[in-house]
């Protein structure tokens, strides 16, 4: 898998004492590192669970969300900025989201490495940085390469689910998902937001500047 191409620049942010501590004390219990070998989901989480990978967690209020509301799926929640992996680690701590894992560093390497080929119940990244200037359009999330890496990693029947307040972007979301011969994808960009979907704090600012939200869902079909 090709890594020149960059989604991400990873960002520490400002730490104080309690977000340190938190990296330090709580990142070796819940976190996975992206590199090694192919992960084994049933060491990773309490049973056996289907398991879903949330690309960009921000700050993990949608992700706690996520996890509360079904606690009978497993989630490995992906993160650069620092300070967002510090409060979601702080999030599974105190609310005793025993289904959460998190990646701080470069999910393409996670999906790339780790995560077995046809083994995931679903993939997911709401508000991806849009990259908005066009010569900066090449490091968007969903794009050709990728979206067929994180295809061959679902399982048939599993949803692939973005979402995005950027109008061009959803229009490339759409063409791209739809040109991948292992994904069946929703032909519509304004579909409503599925209410297994928490509003995120990128989708409430969107929103308040007059944007319109796209959520795109496609699924994997079989080979």
């Amino acid at each position: 898998m090709e890594h020149s191409i960059r989604t991400f620049h990873a960002r520490r942010g400002r730490l104080g004492p309690r977000a340190a501590s938190a990296l330090q004390d709580l990142l070796p219990r819940y976190g996975l590192d992206p590199m090694g070998p192919p992960l084994d989901f049933d060491d990773e989480f309490p049973g056996p669970l289907p398991v879903v990978v949330e690309f960009g967690s921000g700050m993990g209020e949608a992700t706690a969300a996520m996890a509360k509301a079904e606690p009978g799926v497993g989630i490995i929640a992906v993160e650069v900025h620092t300070p967002g992996v510090s409060s979601l680690l702080r999030r599974i701590e105190t609310e005793r989201l025993d289904n959460v894992r998190v990646v701080h560093g470069d999910g393409i390497a996670l999906l790339d490495r780790r995560i077995p080929a046809g083994s995931l119940a679903g993939f997911r990244s709401f508000f991806p940085d849009p990259w908005p200037k066009a010569r900066h359009h090449k490091r968007r999330l969903i794009r050709t390469e990728l979206v067929r890496l994180i295809a061959s990693r679902l399982q048939t029947g599993a949803t692939l689910h973005v979402a995005t307040d950027w109008d061009d972007y959803a229009e490339q979301m759409l063409a791209v998902l739809a040109a991948e011969p292992m994904l069946s994808v929703h032909r519509d960009t304004s579909i409503p937001r599925p209410l297994d979907r928490p509003v995120t704090r990128f989708e409430r600012k969107g929103l308040e500047q007059g944007h319109t939200v796209h959520d795109i869902v496609a699924v994997r079909v079989a080979a």
